[in-house]
């Protein structure tokens, strides 16, 4: 059997990657990690889960973290766009929920400290380092990279994780990448100061806005800065004609409470575009690769899933590697069990997104009932509760039922939303309300 130079090569120090590598490297494996980026560098995706503090609590990051100030999330609020309704989920009220509180984070603070943690764990992290292409062979990987002065090397491991976030090479390279057939958005975001926030414990709750078809984001990321994004259709956004920040305000100024909340914001830096697609890959693993966070699958932010997904899929992934090291094998069933265990967690969320656009879902979600613990149960999957077991499983599938059901007999009142004007580019009237 060939002996490798290192136990597991590591593509990307993401969240997923970083925290990977902490738990191999303190596991004693020899780890590599390959980043293309130099740290720190900007990031989308600033709000996290309460379950995140417990993976923190695990990494040992958790001191490092709590010491960057970030600003505390107790909770989020989901508005109508005419501000008709809101309702606000306070994830320590919930009862299945174990985590009653979080950090919003700046990704490009937040990132870097996970990066710190892993190479003061042990893992040897390059950064400036562009993977071209991966090979598995019985014995182990072989990862092919450029490195920040355009040379090119190969690294051989026993063991590959792809943490390669949306640019998902492993899974592109093996066409397992699947597209959702309707959520094909982009994001339309930017970094503001001066945006108002509620006074007290829910200024720092994430607050997102629902239009007809469409949504925003409002997410504190220190004392005076706060992400600021507009979620829509792609074909949408073409069709308008419109610059990036003609149409990110136009729509601020055709919802109330976008409006009020953004009347005296300043914009810190250009507003910015980013494909929104959702995805999935047919497998999550391979011959001696596991795939872990964005690289496993990417699902619309609406429910600040991503990094705790990727840190979670991350950390489960470097378990199964670690007792496939000591067994001397190549993953086989416990890669089997890891692809199961990690696709069932994203289910959850999948399904929270796809009913999430429809409006019999929106009537139910705005006009919470304390009818079988209901929105404790989807309070906990807004935390990060995974895995709670049957007590959460059959709520949450009773609750999508009755989302079906209200499609057709109401169990709460009807709510409408104002027409929306569609926007033409400066020069040519507005169409009529769709």
């Amino acid at each position: 059997m060939k002996t490798n130079p290192w136990d597991v090569v590591i593509i990307g120090c993401g969240p997923g990657g970083s925290s990977a590598a902490t738990v191999l490297a303190k596991s004693g494996k020899k780890v590599l990690v390959l980043e293309r980026e130099i740290f720190p560098r900007f990031h989308i995706g600033e709000s996290l889960l309460p379950y995140n503090q417990r993976i923190f609590r695990e990494l040992g990051v958790l001191p490092a973290i709590q010491a960057a100030g970030f600003p505390r999330k107790l909770g989020a609020r989901f508005y109508l766009g005419n501000g008709s309704h809101s309702t606000r989920f306070i994830f320590a009220k919930g009862r299945f929920t174990r985590e009653p509180e979080v950090v919003q984070v700046e990704r490009a603070t937040f990132d870097h400290i996970l990066m710190k943690h892993a190479r003061a764990s042990g893992a040897e992290i390059r950064e400036g380092w562009t993977v071209k292409g991966t090979k598995s062979n019985p014995d182990g990987v072989t990862v092919e990279a450029m490195g920040p002065d355009g040379q090119t090397s190969t690294f051989d491991a026993s063991f590959l994780i792809d943490a390669s976030g949306r640019n998902n090479l492993t899974g592109n390279q093996e066409k397992q990448r699947v597209i959702h057939p309707t959520l094909k958005k982009l994001a339309v975001f930017g970094h503001f100061s001066g945006v108002q926030r509620d006074q007290g414990d829910a200024g720092g709750d994430t607050i997102i806005t629902r239009l007809h078809n469409k949504w925003f984001w409002i997410i504190p990321v220190s004392a005076q800065k706060t992400s600021v994004g507009l979620v829509l259709d792609r074909d949408e956004f073409s069709k308008s004609g419109m610059e990036p920040e003609k149409l990110f305000q136009y729509w601020v100024d055709h919802s109330p409470v976008m409006k009020e909340r953004m009347s005296a914001a300043i914009p810190l830096a250009p507003i910015q575009t980013l494909s929104d697609f959702s995805y999935y890959n047919r497998r999550l693993v391979g011959d001696r690769v596991v795939r872990v966070g964005d690289a496993a699958g990417f699902m619309d932010p609406i429910f600040s899933a991503g990094v705790y997904l990727a840190m979670w899929s991350g950390k489960l992934a470097a378990e199964a590697i670690v007792k496939s090291i000591d067994a001397v094998d190549n993953g086989g069933r416990r890669f089997l069990r890891y692809e199961k265990r990690v696709r069932k967690g994203m289910h959850f969320y999948w399904q929270m997104v796809e009913h999430y656009y429809t409006w019999p879902f929106m009537e139910l979600f705005m006009q919470p009932r304390d009818h079988a613990s209901l929105p404790d149960a989807v309070n906990a999957v807004l935390a990060g509760e995974l895995e709670g077991g049957w007590n959460l499983r059959w709520r949450l599938w009773y609750f999508f039922k009755l989302v079906r059901w209200h499609a057709y007999r109401p169990v709460v009142p009807r709510l409408t939303m104002p027409a929306e004007p569609v926007p033409r580019p400066a020069g040519q009237p507005a169409a009529s309300p769709t």
